[in-house]
């Protein structure tokens, strides 16, 4: 699989996020800005996870957003899509906003957007990259931020009730600092997107380290809590390719997926011109007594 949006003319697809809806698979991604300068969220879709086609985007409506939305994260709950994304270009206040969907494709925002950005003297404010998963009969939102100085970026997360409309009084941060921060060579100065998933009662915590073509790879860690993680791996689960492969630049920005078979795959961005294109791609996922491995 190699998937990339063309509405512009340059192949640009980041930052994938996956469901299975009413009878079909359906990818949501950020699209370049360069449309009309603004970062947006594309919507595919899929019978076979192999071939996608876009099939629209999620419009650019409320003020927070004016500057711009991206790195969506999808769930579906209550049988309906609800995305969590976060608003671009206002750096430190740039937050995670909430929609929903019966459809997949037509989406109504939450009207207390953005619904969390994090407190607390650990941070700058700022909260991208947002995913869920629910665990203790709550949803869990996993989210990126960065130190008071901008410098290092690392995770968060916080509660809501599963009962919630998710707006910004339903969220609950569960951290008084980072919960998992780089630390590794290969981690640079940042763990971000962090991908989520529950097995056999354990939380996994697929991430991206180091920014952006340095290069940025995937790694993993477990939780019994959801809050005190533990490294699975000491080198990169996803390594970026070797010299002259489509993603030598990275393997970054995953996304994990598990499909109604119990089969299951990691989605991920990657290039090979050091971001002057993009695209989504994926790989199997399998499991040796709760760990993870690439399926060959």
């Amino acid at each position: 699989m190699k998937f990339a949006d063309l509405t512009a003319g340059i192949p640009y697809a980041k930052d994938p996020a996956v469901v299975r809806y009413q009878g079909r698979y359906l990818l949501y991604y950020s699209r370049g800005p360069f449309i009309d300068g603004r970062w947006g969220i594309g919507i595919a879709e899929s019978t076979d996870l192999e071939n996608w086609a876009k099939i629209g985007e999620v419009p650019i409506e409320q003020a927070c957003e004016a500057k711009g939305i991206c790195a969506p994260g999808a769930i579906v709950l209550q049988e309906r899509v609800h995305l969590f994304y976060q608003t671009y270009g206002n750096f430190p206040k740039d937050a995670i906003c909430h929609a929903v969907s019966e459809d997949g494709q037509t989406f109504t925002k939450n009207q207390a957007n953005p619904i969390f950005a994090p407190s607390g003297d650990w941070n700058n404010g700022r909260a991208i990259d947002a995913d869920v998963l629910v665990h203790d009969h709550q949803l869990w939102l996993y989210f990126a931020t960065r130190d008071p100085k901008g410098d290092i970026q690392m995770q968060g997360v916080a509660t809501a009730p599963l009962e919630s409309d998710y707006g910004r009084d339903s969220w609950t941060q569960r951290c008084t600092e980072s919960i998992l921060k780089p630390e590794l060579d290969w981690e640079g100065k940042c763990i971000e997107a962090a991908a989520m998933h529950k097995r056999d009662g354990k939380l996994y915590m697929f991430y991206a380290g180091a920014y952006n073509n340095e290069p940025q790879q995937i790694g993993c860690a477990i939780s019994q809590d959801g809050i005190r993680w533990e490294r699975m791996f000491q080198q990169p689960l996803l390594p970026s390719g070797q010299p002259g492969s489509w993603n030598e630049s990275e393997s970054g920005h995953p996304f994990f997926f598990e499909d109604e078979d119990g089969r299951t795959y990691l989605f991920f961005q990657g290039n090979n011109d050091r971001g002057k294109t993009w695209y989504l791609s994926k790989v199997e996922i399998g499991w040796a007594e709760g760990i993870p491995y690439l399926v060959e």
